[in-house]
């Protein structure tokens, strides 16, 4: 009943959030070799997984990952950050061509924008490696990886592609038609590509048939229809075993009223009756995805969903005034302040999400980069009034930022994959 009240609360919010990419799917995959002289786009040749297993009833309270069991080696996601005035971070800089203006916060002279980096993630009981970006060429040379997301996963992108550019020697970009960007390291033949899609389902807004229909025999007038099982255009060649999503980005939670404005789902064409509430409805949207993923991905596949990245709005949301004004990490209570959801935190629907993504992964041959809690802290590492918004940007990171940590975990996850297989 609370989780109901909690989501009732969060209506309008969580409508949003339900169909964003809350995800970022990355495929590593080998490829043959492309000639320096002569480069050739690449085929993905992918890794074998492994089967993600384990306790699936989540922390409700922080939204831990339930997929680290005691006996794993590490779980990266428990931990502090720890300052470090004298660090000094030389794996790219504010000059890389690559970093969207808005996140560029030491070219933007955001107050803090130097110290932002020499905060350390610190895991309880292990050690997180930092990226060595000409051991990650040497090692994962004849390999493809690929992003598949919204801007925050362009965040991530943008990061791991900085550090590698910075040590590389020659880099081919280019762009397949309808994807965003790929760049070829043509020394290593090493391929990162991102690939922008914003939904997991597709939508748009539903008025009743003069005819008349079964959601009018209910009275419904209006509405937004949301579709499981995307339709999908083209699979680019990049991409041969991604997708493509025909929806478009709503950043309007108003429009997601319950009484005036409900989301209506429908499959195969035809509505859902009775109709079924927004967690329901979000939770056959996962599924769905995630069958749809495993079945159009070749079984070798390594596949990767990062957990939600949170928002650190303060005194309101981001259309009400709210704020990310603080210079330093916040502290556990301050955390739990914003983000929990006993104590319905302003932030809360990050660990909410994450809820619905831990259960409708159970089964499924994902494996999960834990990135929420490390970076529920941080509160003082967004773009905030220096990204060019006319509002707080309180969503996106600060490059460089906390996402060079979320690589540091990528590949450190990555190598232990590539050692068990």
């Amino acid at each position: 009943m609370a989780t109901a009240n909690m989501l009732s609360s969060l209506f309008p919010l969580f409508s949003l959030v339900c169909f964003i990419s809350i995800f970022c799917l990355l495929s590593l995959s080998k490829k043959a070799s492309i000639s320096s002289s002569s480069p050739t786009y690449p085929h993905f040749h992918l890794v074998k997984p492994t089967m993600v297993t384990g306790n699936i009833e989540p922390n409700a309270t922080s939204g831990s990952n339930p997929y680290t069991s005691s006996s794993s080696s590490c779980d990266y996601s428990d931990g502090s950050w720890i300052h470090d005035p004298d660090v000094r971070f030389d794996r790219y800089d504010s000059s890389c061509k690559e970093i969207f203006k808005g996140w560029n916060c030491i070219l933007n002279k955001k107050s803090n924008g130097r110290d932002i980096v020499k905060w350390r993630w610190k895991p309880r009981n292990c050690h997180l490696p930092p990226f060595d970006p000409l051991k990650f060429l040497h090692t994962y040379r004849d390999t493809n990886i690929g992003f598949v997301g919204d801007s925050l996963n362009r965040n991530m992108f943008v990061s791991l592609f900085c550090a590698l550019r910075r040590v590389a020697g020659d880099v081919k970009k280019w762009r397949p038609s309808g994807a965003d960007r790929g760049f070829t390291f043509l020394h290593y033949n090493l391929t990162i590509a991102y690939h922008r899609t914003n939904l997991l389902a597709r939508y748009g807004s539903w008025s009743a048939n003069s005819n008349g229909g079964k959601l009018e025999d209910l009275g419904y007038k209006e509405g937004y229809r949301v579709d499981l099982g995307c339709r999908y255009s083209k699979i680019y060649a990049i991409f041969k075993a991604f997708w493509h999503w025909l929806c478009n980005l709503w950043w309007a939670p108003s429009k997601f009223d319950p009484i005036k404005s409900p989301m209506l789902f429908f499959e195969r064409g035809l509505p859902l009756i009775p109709p079924i509430p927004p967690d329901v409805g979000f939770d056959k949207v996962l599924k769905h995805t995630i069958r749809f993923v495993e079945k159009t991905m070749r079984p070798s596949a390594i596949k990767l969903f990062c957990t939600r990245s949170p928002r650190h709005f303060e005194g309101g949301d981001w259309d009400q005034g709210g704020s990310c004004q603080r210079l330093q990490p916040s502290s556990p209570k301050e955390v739990e302040e914003l983000f929990s959801l006993t104590k319905n935190g302003m932030n809360m629907e990050a660990r909410l999400v994450n809820l619905h993504l831990y259960k409708s992964l159970k089964g499924s041959n994902f494996h999960i980069l834990d990135i929420t809690h490390m970076s529920e802290f941080r509160a003082d590492a967004h773009p905030s009034t220096t990204g060019g918004k006319k509002h707080d940007d309180c969503m996106h990171w600060c490059l460089p930022g906390i996402t060079d940590t979320w690589n540091d975990l990528f590949v450190t996850h990555l190598n232990s994959l590539k050692i068990r297989n």
